[in-house]
């Protein structure tokens, strides 16, 4: 027993020996991989017999090439999901871009719509009939038509025509009309007359023959002008200002499709004509241009000029307003300085 007991006492005053537990605690830093490697290499190499296996390279070439692997897989798959994510974006932003154009769309259709219900459909004269008064017209005049009592005298009717006012009615009542024209008229070419004794047909000739009318006086309903029809009118049916306008639009369109100069061109021409005629000592020979070939404006400006830049000449107000010279010296019966016109 006693041997028992020393044998024990020996053993507890023996040192134990204590487990050794080693701990990695390298941080991976995303800027310095490398170092992060090193570290764990030293770690392993210090605390194990793994690099004493002959294949321990092989090992951690695969980790890394294992390593990456992942890592490249994984960039991809974050590459792709970027562009995903972006083309979702784009298809989105498509979207609402269409839809907001739609929006915008029926908006401006919604607009268009209320502005239009704001208007009436004309009469079968381009104008609206009224309780009180109907009106019809055509881009020239507005005709009124003026229902008053069977039997009244035309000395009963009060008609006041002026260029921006009209006013009908009857003698001791309120006026039927009385307001401001939608447009000015011309009231020397404006007349009034009692039909049948029963209605007042009042005849307004527009000062601006190029437009329709939406009402006869403002703030009475409007008609939509959209739906107007226009008979087919004749150039006798025009006033003579209008009508040479249009003869002339037509002249120089004609001639244009026939490849020969406009109306303003052949004028040029016969200006320069004149002009040779009156200077026979202009040797225009070498300005290469024949006089009977057709001249754009354009070419028959940039020639004349050259002329006065290069010619000094006499000219008479007259020429001088039909040239519109912009700058020339001249004097008395003198021409000098024609070298050359190109």
């Amino acid at each position: 027993m006693a041997i028992l007991s020393d044998y024990e006492e020996e053993q507890s005053q023996q040192p134990q020996k204590q487990e050794h537990n080693p701990v990695f605690t390298a941080t991976l830093d995303p800027s310095n991989p490398m170092g992060f490697i090193t570290s764990a290499f030293d770690f392993v190499s210090k605390e194990s017999d793994f690099f004493k296996n002959e294949s321990a390279e092989k090992d951690v070439l695969a980790l890394l090439k294992s390593l990456k692997e992942k890592e490249r897989e994984e960039m991809e798959r974050k590459a792709k999901r970027q562009r995903e994510e972006a083309q979702a974006s784009v298809v989105q932003k498509k979207e609402e871009s269409k839809q907001e154009e739609k929006k915008d769309k029926t908006t401006v259709e919604e607009d268009k719509e209320d502005e239009r219900s704001k208007y009436r459909g004309p009469n079968k004269g381009n104008g609206l009939d009224l309780e009180n008064y109907s009106w019809t017209q055509s881009l020239q005049e507005v005709t009124v038509n003026v229902p008053v009592p069977p039997g009244t005298k035309s000395r009963f009717i009060v008609c006041d025509i002026k260029k921006n006012h009209l006013k009908v009615g009857i003698k001791g009542q309120p006026p039927i009309i009385d307001g401001e024209l939608y447009q000015s008229v011309k009231p020397d070419d404006c007349f009034w007359s009692l039909e049948d004794q029963k209605s007042v047909s009042v005849l307004l000739t527009k000062h601006n023959q190029m437009e329709w009318w939406r009402s006869l006086v403002k703030g009475e309903p409007e008609i939509d002008t959209q739906k107007v029809e226009p008979e087919n009118s004749k150039l006798s049916d025009l006033d003579p200002e209008t009508r040479t306008t249009v003869e002339k639009m037509m002249f120089d369109q004609r001639q244009k499709a026939m490849g020969l100069p406009t109306s303003d061109e052949m004028q040029k021409q016969e200006m320069l004509k004149k002009f040779m005629a009156e200077h026979p000592e202009m040797d225009f020979s070498r300005a290469k241009i024949g006089v009977e070939q057709s001249l754009s404006a354009e070419t028959m400006d940039v020639w004349m000029a050259k002329i006065f830049q290069r010619v000094e000449v006499t000219l008479t107000e007259a020429e001088k307003e039909r040239w519109d010279a912009a700058s020339y010296s001249a004097s008395p019966g003198s021409v000098r300085g024609l070298d050359s016109l190109k």
